[in-house]
């Protein structure tokens, strides 16, 4: 799925306190219990977890990781093309001065080594320059803008990609804009939300200097193309695909505009640029693939394909065919380890969300999984799998974070995995074990799929952020007369903890909703101080299954029968077809209350904490976002009280002692004390602050910046500015 949260609304100061982690403070062990939770006492009783019968749920092992061999799982492709990766890793630039990588270093730890701003000196902190970048929405794409950018920092120039795709380099101590380049995405690929996440660089090592081409910037678009051009004139790089471009539509089947689009940036590991797409959820069993695919960094060939569904495919299909339709996509960012060469690939579910009665054993298998590729022969090498037969669309969002971890005395390469629902994995990096115990937590069962349902799943016995089980006393309103309304809405809904089974009689209560737990903003890490920041949402959804009936009457098609009807900025799930499956699906994101626009819950909506890497253990737990621009009926309340608002966004960390985030709905861009957790700075921004921000250095100075862009799911307003802070001259 991609983002689709609603906003929060005000309650006392005194009600958003938020509890720390009481069940994340095991200490590590290379091997994993087998715990069995039962989710509806809580109590945890050891004993073997057994592995469903039915061939439609396979179970993981213990921990989680399904091993593999792909010399034993994978046909040979006998014509596969000699490998285009490069057989030695590069030297990869870290985070520092510059901000190179989507996530800061080649890790992704959102790790900053400055110093220069401190929680002394922060108060201090004043925009040095706001950037605009022009791109705001038209009338043919009102309501449908969710910037999310995050720029990237290289020598003096930031470069970027706007709303619609727009590649911008601008100057990092001034803001002048050096070049743009427009390629041109009609608005009706659009599909959620006009989203360009980030871009990635290049450098070629076989260029001279001053080639053209020798650095180049490389974006995907909402059309689903790779776009390459040269970071010091942004004209297109002739050498990469056809004039700077590559069609992603390549393979894929019938060009339907806003079903498969690129929105985050890529990974390039080992000169191979690797890519996934969004695949627009809920439209059709019969939905574009979630092939992943890799290319040539310099000429856009075709290094290599992995289609789950046929791994004997490698290359481009045959004529005619297309690569297998409706498997699990990778919407977010993937991140690669250049020494492995291995690239890490967060996995969504299948294109039907919440029914699983029609999905092969390959889809089952791989799906809500993290996938490590080895990216010289684009077969797998073993994947994680956090939820089995995935019916609440807790696809993967985070990019992963590759980071070090003390364990046992010794520090373990290890990749890090958040989830939707809250759990925090740490993975050895080169073969999936889980470094910490992985429990399993006996499932509930009912609802429509009841015998195919998996008999347990997966919880991580590193940390889980919280997801406390919702009860009456949880229904929340701004009067006696809403509360009793979620109250009554409460009882009449299926609830039996996470993982309540999907029902087409009554609604039922999914808790964390799929915007819980960690999304795209993903998580930062102190490697200094041994210190994970995660931000997070956890607000219910309230769901139903609709009959075919139902959906035919409701007029709800696909994306490919009726392009104005499925498209538009309803929140996901919010009516979708979910053609070839018996039945559609209706969401109320955040489960909100119809006449006031007020979730149902209680605050805090979303919070942010504090984590011991080399523990797990909750160091600070505190609401983020206040009520200042939440109400009821959408009247802002300017109420300065600290709720915990749903936020999408993720945070930094800087040497110097900080935290940095936007993200909450309150427009409000924040310096947290990183001993703490308290709020030391902030400053309010002119649109809502949905995006990831970056620290520099540009000619000694210290840099922080964000995108105030907006998000029009979180119903913040749009904008088109990119601030940047620093101390004033001469402090």
């Amino acid at each position: 799925m991609q983002e689709s949260e609603a906003p929060a609304t005000p309650s006392s100061p005194d009600s958003a306190e938020m509890r720390p982690d009481e069940t994340a403070d095991t200490p590590p062990v290379p091997a994993p219990t087998s715990d069995v939770v039962d989710p509806a006492s809580g109590d945890t009783t050891t004993e073997d977890a057994t592995p469903p019968t039915d061939a439609a749920a396979p179970e993981a092992s213990e921990t989680g990781t399904e091993q593999q061999d792909a010399s034993d799982t994978q046909s040979e492709e006998t014509s596969a093309p000699q490998s285009l990766a490069r057989s030695a890793p590069a030297t990869l630039p870290e985070a520092g001065a510059d901000w190179p990588f989507y996530g800061g270093g080649p890790g992704a730890t959102r790790y900053s080594p400055l110093d220069q701003i401190t929680p002394d000196n922060v108060s201090k902190l004043k925009r040095a320059f706001v950037y605009r970048t022009g791109d705001m929405p038209t009338k043919e794409t009102k309501g449908k803008y969710s910037p999310e950018n995050t720029p990237l920092k290289i020598g003096g120039t930031l470069y970027m990609c706007t709303a619609m795709n727009k590649m911008v380099a601008f100057d990092a101590a001034t803001g002048k804009e050096t070049w743009r380049y427009d390629p041109k995405v009609s608005p009706d690929a659009i599909p959620y939300g006009a989203s360009c996440r980030g871009v990635s660089a290049y450098t070629n090592p076989d260029a001279a200097e001053g080639d053209a081409c020798a650095t180049r910037i490389i974006e995907g678009t909402l059309d689903a193309r790779l776009i390459a051009v040269d970071a010091r004139t942004g004209e297109p790089c002739e050498d990469f695909g056809e004039n700077g471009s590559v069609d992603l539509w390549a393979g894929i089947g019938e060009k339907v505009p806003g079903w498969y689009a690129v929105t985050a940036p890529p990974a390039i590991v080992r000169g191979i640029v690797v890519t996934g797409a969004q695949v627009k959820d809920g439209q059709a069993e019969n939905a574009p693939s979630g092939v992943i695919r890799g290319y040539d960094a310099v000429t856009g060939e075709l290094a290599w394909a992995w289609d789950l569904g046929n791994p004997e495919l490698t290359g481009l299909p045959p004529e005619g065919e297309t690569y297998t339709r409706g498997t699990p996509n990778m919407w977010t960012a993937p991140v690669g380890d250049e020494e492995l060469g291995y690239v890490y690939l967060p996995l969504g579910n299948s294109a039907v969300d919440y029914y699983g009665g029609n999905r092969s054993d390959a889809e089952n298998e791989y799906a809500t999984s993290l996938v490590a590729l080895d990216v010289t022969t684009g077969k797998p090498v073993w994947h994680f799998q956090t939820v089995h037969y995935d019916l609440w669309d807790y696809d993967l969002g985070s990019q992963p974070t590759l980071v070090d971890v003390p364990v046992g005395g010794e520090k373990v390469p290890a990749v890090i995995l958040p989830s939707k629902q809250g759990d925090i994995y740490v993975l050895n990096r080169k073969t999936g074990d889980s470094l910490f115990p992985v429990k399993a937590m006996k499932a509930p069962k009912g609802g429509v799929e009841t015998s195919s349902l998996a008999d347990t799943q997966p919880v991580s016995g590193y940390h889980v952020l919280p997801r406390e089980r919702l009860t009456e006393k949880d229904m929340w309103g701004f009067s006696p007369i809403d509360q009793l309304w979620c109250r009554i809405q409460y009882r009449q809904a299926t609830y039996d903890g996470l993982y309540t089974p999907p029902t087409v009689d009554k609604h039922w209560i999914q808790y964390p909703g799929y915007n819980g737990g960690s999304d795209w903003g993903s998580i930062a890490v102190d490697p200094k101080r041994g210190v994970i920041i995660a931000n997070y949402n956890h607000v219910p959804n309230h769901n139903r299954l609709l009959t075919r009936d139902e959906a035919d009457k409701r007029n709800l098609r696909p994306i490919y029968e009726d392009q104005e009807q499925s498209s538009g900025s309803n929140a996901e799930g919010d009516g979708d077809p979910q053609t070839g499956s018996p039945y559609a699906i209706e969401v109320n994101a955040g489960w909100r209350v119809p006449f006031t626009g007020v979730p149902c819950t209680k605050p805090p909506y979303g919070g942010i904490q504090a984590i011991d890497l080399a523990t797990g253990k909750t160091l600070w737990d505190e609401p983020i976002g206040t009520a200042r621009r939440n109400g009821p009926f959408g009247i802002s309340s300017m109420l300065p009280f600290k709720i915990g608002t749903p936020n999408n966004g993720g945070p930094v960390v800087t040497a110097g002692g900080l935290v940095f985030i936007g993200a909450a709905t309150d427009n409000l861009f924040r310096a947290i004390d990183i001993k703490t957790g308290k709020v030391v700075w902030s400053d309010v921004l002119p649109a809502g602050g949905q995006a990831n921000p970056i620290v520099y250095e540009q000619d000694g100075r210290e840099y922080v910046m964000i995108m105030a862009g907006g998000h029009h799911f979180m119903e913040t307003p749009i904008g088109d500015y990119v601030i940047a802070y620093a101390l004033p001259k001469g402090d």
